[in-house]
């Protein structure tokens, strides 16, 4: 989205884009969060449990099937697959195979990841959002920042920041199922907020974040393994 065909950014998107998002999660923040919340939460479903109906268990299907440890794990696994194969393929040469590896989707895909979840990770800790069960059981909003715990590390959405990232790159590296990799990146952010673990606000940011962290990142590799 924000790279171009010959390895450039678009550093003026990534400027707009940020201002959009920034302006979106201020008015999220200021009371369409809680609108929205109304709106599309089904309180029947949540994100641990497969609720009745088909849409509350595809949302929490789509939750465990692109959670962060999934993304991050398979990711990884994929990556250390690559690895054995170039090395077994080429008389055992563990050297060969760690420079091809580099250069590799896999690699792509997993750094892309794990750069979006640390962004993400510091983030939540220093923002100490709420998570929307809080309002919904004592129907307060709060904010505790520099606090490990799970009910207070609601922006950004870490799943919608993976599977954007994770999607994202897919669709940079095979741009034929990019409208594919995009829906379904589309729908795990929705589902976020449908069975109630994010606020609206929470998976715009997130999805932000992921998008430009993998823009970043394959331009930083693609300059790298360019030299």
């Amino acid at each position: 989205m924000f790279l171009r065909k010959d390895n450039t950014l678009k550093w003026n998107w990534i400027g707009i884009g940020a201002i959009i998002t920034a302006v979106l999660v201020v008015i999220g923040l200021f009371g369409m969060d809680k609108i929205l919340h109304q709106i599309i939460h089904r309180p029947e479903c949540n994100p641990w449990v497969m609720g009745n109906g088909i849409l509350c268990a595809g949302a929490v299907m789509l939750g465990k099937i692109f959670s962060t440890k999934v993304w991050l794990f398979g990711s990884f696994g994929l990556v250390i697959a690559f690895f054995f194969y170039k090395a077994f393929t080429n008389e055992n040469d563990f050297r060969y195979a760690f420079i091809k590896i580099k250069n590799s989707y896999a690699f792509y895909v997993f750094a892309s990841v794990v750069s979006a979840l640390c962004v993400v990770g510091v983030l939540k800790y220093f923002i100490g959002r709420s998570r929307p069960m809080l309002y919904d059981a004592l129907g307060i909003t709060t904010f505790q920042p520099m606090v490990w715990e799970s009910i207070y590390n609601s922006m950004p959405s870490g799943h919608s920041a993976a599977s954007f990232a994770g999607f994202v790159m897919i669709g940079m590296l095979y741009p034929r199922i990019k409208w594919l990799t995009w829906t379904l990146a589309i729908l795990v952010a929705f589902s976020r907020v449908y069975v109630g673990a994010h606020w609206t606000s929470d998976v715009i940011f997130g999805a932000f974040i992921g998008m430009v962290v993998a823009d970043i990142v394959k331009w930083v590799l693609k300059k790298i393994n360019s030299k």
